[in-house]
């Protein structure tokens, strides 16, 4: 449920953005307000259930979520909408993490849990395929709203059932860090505002420039409290190993690239090619097979060739179908402009994901592997909103230039009741508000590029992990990532 979540809302957003009347770089927020909470949480959340008891944990994260769903899918105002969002990844942060820590202690070790592990996995790969279906149908069948209301029966029959087949874990003693949670998640979501913000209002605006300063102060203070901690949510000693750190920037760039093109490539394929919400869900599948090939031909071959070749092939295959789709014109087919670019960046992601995911728990001592694994997992939501802002915010000052260009041409050629729509939507109409748009994503597609470029020189210039050293992880590559 919570891995469908980060798909099945992106196919609605053009509808998403049409009932709530959001301007396209203020949608961005219905993903980034999930995502960061989610992100900035995932840990915190984590220690919760070590703590105070994971069945109990767990079932307080998914009444949350299907809270969150259920207030989100009444939402009748913009506000409430990203609240409700906001609300859903706490929910998603308080149950992921303990519903795979459920897992270990549930079934014993050996071949059951392998199995479990297994049907885990499978699960969390396909719910981002089902999401995209899902989401196709319900919005085109019933309405966008459903792609929230659906989380709520599965919700409730998760808390039903969850007492009778789950037994309580053993608690822990611990401490909550909360000062490092608030401040992490207050400090990203100030840097995300800024973004949005300079889309909209530029840089010298005086709310973007205090969104920046909020962030450095808020993620300054973040680092301190994080290293005078005596059990802090973010174990900075993780960063010191260079095979780590390298791995959580290779992450951070590609997710960052990653969430952006889903987010673009889905209002092109729906508000250019005129494609339907199911046609649009369809689009997008071929892209999670690739993703499924890659990660398997990397989870087959790692002990062979070791992890730096993966990290190589799959950041350039990455950077390559990024910059593939900075040529996509309004004129541009699904066949030519986004199935082929998108199978190539699609198949570099899925060489890297079971190999970052194996490299950041590499050389980690057992009782800190879960907090290794969860970093690279809060990095990899944090990014993608992070990525998704700085990529809105090129977005934001394309689209204006483009717009003022196609502003003669619409009130020499348009109709009257073009230039109505125009003065209450104060947006162009097809076809100058598709050159509009595709002039937007076409430029957000070049930063996009560029941090897929990073993770490459990251892979070339510092990991230096052996194949040798993830000898004894490479059976238990696991679940993968979210």
């Amino acid at each position: 449920m919570v891995v469908l979540d980060s798909t099945i809302v992106n196919i609605a957003l053009p509808h998403i953005q049409n009932a709530l009347e959001f301007s396209t770089t203020d949608l961005t927020w219905v993903i980034s307000a999930y995502t960061l909470t989610f992100g900035g949480l995932l840990l915190l959340g984590g220690r919760a259930g070590d703590i105070l008891g994971r069945r109990r944990v767990f079932m307080t994260g998914i009444l949350l979520f299907t809270l969150a769903s259920l207030l989100g899918g009444f939402a009748q105002e913009p506000w409430q909408l990203l609240a409700a969002r906001v609300l859903q990844g706490v929910g998603g942060a308080i149950a992921s993490p303990t519903s795979l820590a459920l897992i270990t202690t549930t079934f014993p070790e050996g071949p059951e849990r392998n199995r479990a592990f297994g049907i885990f996995a499978a699960v969390s790969a396909g719910g981002g395929a089902i999401g995209l279906l899902a989401g196709g149908m319900l919005t085109e069948w019933l309405d966008w709203r459903w792609v929230l209301f659906v989380n709520v029966p599965i919700g409730l029959l998760i808390v039903v059932l969850t007492p009778m087949y789950i037994n309580e874990s053993e608690r822990h003693t611990g401490r909550f860090d909360i000062a490092g949670a608030v401040t992490s998640t207050a400090g990203m979501a100030s840097l995300v505002y800024g973004f949005i913000r300079a889309a909209e209002e530029g840089w010298r605006d005086e709310l973007t420039i205090g969104s920046f300063a909020a962030a450095v102060v808020l993620l300054v203070a973040f680092a301190l409290i994080e290293s005078r901690a005596k059990e802090p949510i973010t174990p900075l000693r993780m960063f010191t190993d260079r095979n780590r750190a390298g791995t959580y920037v290779i992450m951070l760039s590609l997710a960052a690239a990653m969430f952006g093109m889903f987010f673009y490539i889905v209002l092109f394929v729906q508000n250019v090619l005129g494609y339907s919400p199911i046609e649009a869900g369809l689009a997008f599948l071929p892209v999670t097979v690739v993703i499924a090939l890659g990660a398997g031909l990397s989870q087959r071959f790692l002990p062979v060739f070791g992890p730096k070749p993966f990290m190589l092939v799959g950041s350039a295959l990455a950077a390559i179908g990024l910059a593939w789709q900075t040529l996509i014109s309004s004129d541009s087919s699904y066949v030519s402009g986004i199935l082929g670019p998108m199978l190539i960046f699609g198949f570099g992601m899925g060489l890297n994901f079971v190999t970052l995911t194996l490299t950041a728990v590499s050389g980690v001592a057992q009782h800190e592997a879960g907090a290794a694994s969860g970093l690279l997992n809060a990095t990899q939501q944090v990014g993608g909103s992070v990525g998704l802002a700085l990529l809105t915010t090129v977005f934001g000052t394309a689209s204006k230039d483009e717009a003022e260009k196609q502003m003669p041409g619409f009130l020499a050629e348009g109709t009257a009741e073009q230039k109505a729509e125009f003065a209450q939507t104060h947006q162009l109409p097809a076809p100058w508000g598709h050159e509009v748009l595709t002039e937007g994503i076409s430029t957000a597609f070049i930063p996009a590029a560029a941090m897929a470029v990073l993770a490459l020189a990251t892979a070339w210039f510092v990991i230096r992990v052996r194949k040798s050293d993830l000898e004894a992880l490479s059976g238990s590559a696991g679940p993968g990532m979210g």
